[in-house]
């Protein structure tokens, strides 16, 4: 019986899977966006706005597309802040990138950090 109600739901996942698929499939358009394009970014996800939610501007912009890349992702998250376990405790790393330099030698830099200005060393509180 339990056997019989196992593979009864999981065929009935699986059509509901196919169905939602083909839905999805049908009624989604790629959007196609050219380069000089204007295009308004979703707040919803941004954190730092302030005041009551239903009084906030639901979209951003309007900005213009400088380049379009042609891969299966061009979208990609941005991350200027981390962070991690260290010693028990949560402490926030910053994404920070020297002067002259290419992006492979950014570093993460706990907070808290001071620079020597005379060189670029960095020394940690």
């Amino acid at each position: 019986m339990w056997k019989g109600a196992c593979d009864t739901a999981a065929k009935r996942i699986a059509e509901a899977k196919e169905y939602n698929k083909q839905r999805w499939d049908k009624s989604h358009i790629k959007p196609a966006f050219k380069e000089r394009d204007q295009v308004l970014v979703s707040t919803l996800n941004f954190n730092n706005l302030k005041g009551p939610k239903k009084m906030r501007e639901s979209f951003a912009g309007p900005f213009t597309i400088m380049e379009v890349e042609d891969s299966p992702d061009p979208v990609k998250k941005i991350i200027k802040a981390r962070k991690i376990r260290l010693n028990g405790k949560y402490q926030r790393q910053y994404l920070v990138r020297f002067k002259n330099q290419t992006a492979d030698k950014d570093k993460w830099l706990e907070d808290g950090t001071r620079w020597k200005h005379s060189s670029k060393e960095v020394e940690s509180l």
